[in-house]
């Protein structure tokens, strides 16, 4: 059984993360459901060295699949993974998976929101409809593998609004809202977020695997 090097507890699920944010985030959404279940014993890919794929998916769910596959290989243990981004109607569904390296760099956040920007700076208010997506997958060392979606709806701003958050939070104001996903607290946007719906969807059936001891 693999080990949480930072306390020593055995390492039941694995989640297809170095953020420390989503590791917490998915801890809670599973307390509810596996109180006996140790926290530490949901740690992220960094916990236990596990190498990064190559994610070369054509939609969410294929690269959510990929990451958690290789976890499983990796680590022998249940694993959960997700892949998200933002899909702009006017573009199709772009920059969809492409999100994270639209201006041609992985991870450049500020570039490839002042691309987007400036893609659509002709387009109005009423055909600037996006939203946030989120494939959730969940695989287990016996080739079980579940995959819950999430969205959140929006539209786009025309200028970026708000300093929480990450990526481009800044320029969708959620369905209903007034404030961009930046300007929401993290409770606010963790309760309608693309991410949430797919992680609430998803722990019923992380919490079966590790009750029938998929961990």
């Amino acid at each position: 059984m693999i080990a949480d090097d930072r306390s020593g507890t055995p390492a039941r699920l694995v989640l297809a993360t170095h953020n420390r944010h989503k590791i917490e985030e998915l801890r809670a959404i599973l307390a509810p459901l596996l109180p006996d279940l140790p926290g530490e014993a949901v740690v992220g890919a960094a916990d236990v060295g596990a190498p990064e794929p190559v994610e070369d998916g054509v939609t969410f769910a294929e690269n959510a699949l990929i990451k958690a596959r290789s976890l499983v290989d990796a680590t022998g243990l249940p694993a959960v993974a997700d892949d998200s981004g933002l899909c702009v109607d006017v573009l199709g569904g772009a920059p969809g998976v492409f999100s994270a390296r639209w201006c041609g760099r992985h991870g450049d956040d500020q570039a490839n929101l002042d691309l987007l920007l400036a893609q659509l700076a002709d387009v109005p208010e009423p055909h600037r409809g996006a939203h946030f997506a989120c494939a959730a997958a969940l695989v287990t060392p016996t080739g079980a593998e579940i995959v819950e979606h999430g969205s959140m709806p929006g539209t786009l701003l025309t200028e970026p609004r708000g300093d929480g958050g990450f990526g481009y939070d800044p320029i969708l104001r959620p369905e209903g809202e007034s404030r961009s996903s930046a300007e929401l607290s993290a409770e606010e946007k963790h309760a309608i977020s693309h991410r949430g719906k797919a992680f609430r969807a998803l722990a019923p059936h992380v919490a079966e695997a590790l009750t029938a001891g998929g961990g």
